[in-house]
């Protein structure tokens, strides 16, 4: 890789230029607003200063990720030897085809063009495209530094060249790219996530937790399994006969809502969208984000250590 370019300097924007810098990979940040660009290099050097506090990386090592970032706010200087373009705009279909026809003109015919897109089909995003072929999703989950998973969707459209080279750079900057085997509304990981959302949001609704006993199931009791094995090993481990009873059990009376909960759309009504604007399912009166989003990548990062060591063994095993 001669050059990454990433379109669009946001939280996921910034986060996927980390990943790539620390990889060692010359990566270039476009967007349209300096201030945007400025501030994200301040939030990559802070995010860095999180691997070294934690002993992951060295200070030279952190230097040296960010002596392979440059900024820019011209397109065409962004995309100047560039042989991998991941946008990470808002999810505006519109602004992406904009995007796109844009790219097709000034790119080169076999620069790869990816999309960090979490909702939107390839099918679609590709609808007007010269080159459909070169044209993937790598759909990075927030935090993108952290999080390992990387959802890898084609179409059929897509050269093999083009998913073998993502695959590979991605697996080369640290990640675990999985390769959906077909489209699919919300890939995977969102649709696990709402089904899992929708019935906790309904025994909370129903009187049965409230929403911190809620959260403290799940990372004491699944997430933790989860970390290390998946809920397929799960169910295998605990035997399948006993899973069959269960999901006999339950599945006639576990929730299937088709839209959103009535205490989520109050919330959103009253513009109590989460941490964002201080109140949500939690309020945030008193908190400062920026500690608990520390304290969240601080764990995040000591869990990524260990799961890291687990990989690099069984490897050499």
């Amino acid at each position: 890789m001669k050059k990454i370019t990433v379109i669009g300097a946001g939280i996921m924007g910034h986060g996927i230029a980390q990943v790539f810098a620390l990889a060692g990979f010359p990566v270039h940040i476009y967007d349209l607003t300096k201030d945007k660009l400025r501030n994200a290099i301040t939030d990559i050097s802070i995010n860095l200063d999180l691997y070294v506090d934690n002993e992951l990386i060295s200070s030279d090592e952190k230097e040296r990720a960010l002596g392979q970032i440059q900024i820019t706010s011209n397109l065409e200087e962004s995309l100047a030897d560039t042989t991998f373009v991941i946008e990470a705009i808002p999810e505006d279909l519109q602004l992406k085809w904009d995007l796109y026809r844009t790219l097709e003109t000034i790119c080169a015919q076999d620069v790869i063009i990816a999309s960090n897109t979490s909702t939107i089909p390839l099918t679609k995003l590709i609808q007007h495209s010269i080159h459909p072929e070169r044209f993937i999703i790598a759909h990075f989950l927030n935090p993108a530094p952290l999080v390992p998973l990387v959802e890898v969707i084609k179409h059929k459209s897509t050269s093999n060249h083009v998913v073998k080279t993502t695959l590979s750079l991605l697996k080369k900057a640290g990640k675990t790219p999985i390769l959906l085997k077909k489209e699919i509304k919300g890939f995977v990981v969102n649709r696990i996530q709402a089904a899992l959302l929708r019935e906790a949001l309904a025994l909370i609704d129903d009187g049965v937790v409230d929403s911190e006993d809620m959260d403290q199931i799940i990372k004491d009791g699944p997430g933790f399994r989860w970390a290390f094995i998946g809920p397929i090993e799960t169910v295998d481990y605990g035997g399948l006969d006993t899973w069959k009873r269960i999901f006999d059990s339950l599945f006639p009376d576990l929730n299937n809502s088709q839209t959103a909960p009535n205490h989520i759309n109050e919330l959103v009504k009253e513009n109590k969208l989460g941490a964002k604007t201080g109140e949500g399912i939690y309020s945030y009166q008193d908190t400062q984000i920026n500690d608990l989003l520390t304290e969240r990548d601080s764990n995040f990062l000591r869990l990524l250590h260990i799961k890291t060591k687990k990989m690099d063994k069984s490897l050499k095993a």
